[in-house]
């Protein structure tokens, strides 16, 4: 029987064919030896069977004896309507029954090897036309629509992972958009800082012209650092294409970039913000900007979250570098995996404000430099971020 499923279209239909003729030959053939016997048994009864015995008797050798057929009128009408159905069938029987037996092996070729398959496609069109992906054809004979079901099951395989694709791009893009916003926040943040205390300060002459002069060349920092990002972004199509850009970076050299934004976070944010950086005369090789927007992100996190204060501490040695951010907050609720997540939030109103992306980004950028982002919870219940960056050439 599985030889038989699966012969091809061609080779069944020729099959269907042959048995549906042979049988109605058969069945022909039986139908009118019984047509032409009923037909005799009628004759016999309105001749002269004495005269036929004589004659059966008489006969020469290469002659035939056969019973005449008698007149109409000499019948009854029962047994001429008999006759003449047995004359239509002896006639006919072998047209109509062939007719019938091709009849009938059509239906079952199409009963039998072409209607599951049809039915499977048709469904699978109908959902394909409905966006509705997530099915499978289910026909497993290896005949011609077994392979066409095959390719149609390719096809619609290939439309989910163009669909898939599709969506990631738009995500990926949405991501990266927003990836912009937000890490520019910090570099605004800074700037906006220093403008409401210069308008502050000025008027009333507290402030000298070299704290200013300081102020507006790190102003001038921020907007080329701005410059710099804004730059990266316009040629990436998602973050995981951006290029690292390695370059020498010393304790003392990072901590003073930071430095100058903490007091201006301390303002805004009104908590303390305490930086410890570890003496070493060894210099790590990274991306700076890369690395301090990580910072920024972890910072800017734990200034949310923290109550009164925060601390940074930097470690940094020939082969990798650590940046540790601890506040004095409740500490993460949810697993790593889940606070990383792209447009992470933990609250409704937290996401009014915030993206959810500093995580995600941050964990993106430690792994693309080697190394990890590491999240926890103090004993006495703050928040611990841990960045770990590898050397890069």
């Amino acid at each position: 029987m599985d030889k038989i499923r699966n012969l091809s279209v061609r080779k069944t239909i020729f099959l269907y064919m042959a048995a549906a003729l042979f049988c109605s030959f058969l069945l022909s053939d039986v139908i009118v030896r019984i047509a032409e016997r009923t037909q005799m048994r009628i004759w016999w009864n309105y001749i002269d069977k004495k005269a036929y015995v004589e004659a059966a008797e008489k006969k020469a050798p290469g002659y035939i004896v056969k019973i005449p057929r008698p007149s109409s009128y000499e019948m009854t009408q029962a047994d001429i309507f008999v006759s003449e159905l047995c004359d239509f069938l002896e006639t006919y029987a072998v047209l109509i029954l062939s007719m019938a037996g091709s009849c009938g092996a059509v239906f079952l070729f199409y009963r039998n090897k072409l209607r599951e398959p049809l039915e499977e496609l048709a469904k699978g069109s109908k959902k394909i036309a409905e966006n509705h992906l997530d099915f499978s054809i289910c026909y497993e004979n290896k005949d011609e629509m077994g392979q066409l079901c095959k390719e149609f099951e390719r096809m619609r395989e290939q439309l989910a992972r163009n669909n898939r694709a599709v969506w990631q791009t738009v995500e990926e893009e949405k991501i990266l958009r927003t990836a912009i916003a937000h890490d520019i926040r910090a570099p605004l943040s800074v700037l906006k800082g220093y403008q409401e205390m210069l308008m502050e300060y000025l008027p009333g002459e507290d402030i000298d012209v070299g704290q200013a002069m300081e102020m507006l060349a790190e102003s001038g920092r921020q907007i080329e650092r701005m410059d710099a990002f804004v730059e990266a972004m316009r040629k990436l199509s998602s973050l995981e294409n951006r290029q690292l850009t390695p370059g020498s970076i010393s304790a003392g050299q990072l901590a003073k970039d930071l430095q100058g934004e903490l007091a201006i976070l301390e303002k805004e944010y009104g908590k303390q913000c305490m930086l410890q950086a570890s003496e070493s005369q060894e210099e790590f090789y990274g991306d700076k900007e890369v690395i301090l927007e990580v910072t920024e992100n972890l910072l800017s996190n734990a200034l949310r979250y923290g109550k009164q204060q925060i601390t940074i501490m930097i470690k940094i040695g020939y082969a990798k570098l650590s940046i540790c951010v601890m506040d004095d907050g409740d500490g993460f609720r949810e697993e790593a995996e889940k606070i990383t997540e792209a447009f992470y939030g933990q609250n409704v109103k937290d996401s009014l404000k915030h993206a959810g992306l500093g995580m995600y980004i941050s964990r993106l950028y430690c792994e693309k430099h080697g190394g990890k982002l590491i999240l926890g919870n103090d004993e006495q219940g703050g928040a611990v971020a841990t960045a770990i960056f590898r050397r890069i050439a």
